[in-house]
């Protein structure tokens, strides 16, 4: 996936993170099952890390479930877990012919031993790719995230003088990743629900009422024109 020639990339984010919502009111509008929204999202995955790459986002971040997620009915958690098996199988291996790099962010030992397993081979599979980086959230909290950082800091034996925000984001499931410049919320609310915490410290916000299985390059490029719209200060002012 190599950015289009036809397209300016100049102010494009480096990266982007997407709270994908809005699965289940697309299907309840349609009078249709919730697993029928979780599955038409599913199928915007494709197209979506297509349009982003190609406006130059090198880094692609997706809520896919969240550690509250597991609260929801029994049988939609197991729709979710199979959806995700599907993904696996048919996503993944499209995603690595045109070299998109998978990475996990979140919790393992809660998913099914099989899911775990996959998700571990597609991310060995396509460790090498340099096209863009694709980090799927699955089993995934901010706080939960920030409060293993601190014990895996314990248990590493880490002075208080010797943590700074360098050694406590490199005990994140995000290290390696830069912060998001653009966190994205489908689907009409307006809040980040306990998604990168600690990385969202200068994100731009851009919300948006259309439904996550609605969300297209025609979305991806509103969402986009609005972050070049913005001057990021990082707390400074103008011409500093």
């Amino acid at each position: 996936m190599t950015p289009s020639e036809h397209v300016d990339n100049t102010a494009a984010p480096q990266h982007v993170a997407i709270v994908m919502d809005g699965n289940g009111r697309w299907a309840r509008e349609r009078e249709l099952p919730r697993e029928q929204g979780h599955q038409h999202g599913r199928i915007k995955l494709h197209d979506v890390v297509r349009a982003f790459s190609e406006r130059g986002v090198r880094y692609l971040t997706l809520y896919a479930f969240s550690t509250e997620n597991w609260r929801r009915p029994s049988e939609e958690v197991e729709g979710l877990m199979t959806l995700a098996a599907e993904a696996i199988k048919q996503d993944a291996p499209r995603l690595h012919q045109e070299g998109a790099r998978l990475v996990h962010l979140g919790r393992k030992d809660r998913i099914n031993p099989d899911i775990a397993a996959a998700i571990d081979r597609v991310v060995d599979m396509t460790k090498g790719n340099t096209g863009i980086t694709l980090s799927v959230a699955f089993d995934y909290g901010g706080r939960e995230e920030i409060l293993e950082a601190a014990r895996t800091l314990l248990r590493d034996d880490i002075t208080p003088d010797d943590v700074n925000e360098s050694t406590f984001a490199s005990r994140l499931f995000t290290n390696g990743l830069p912060d998001p410049d653009l966190i994205i919320r489908t689907g009409g609310e307006l809040r980040i629900s306990n998604f990168l915490l600690w990385q969202a410290a200068y994100a731009e916000l851009y919300f948006t009422p259309t439904l996550w299985p609605d969300f297209g390059p025609e979305e991806v490029r509103k969402a986009l024109d609005s972050y070049a719209a913005r001057k990021r200060r990082f707390g400074a002012l103008d011409g500093e």
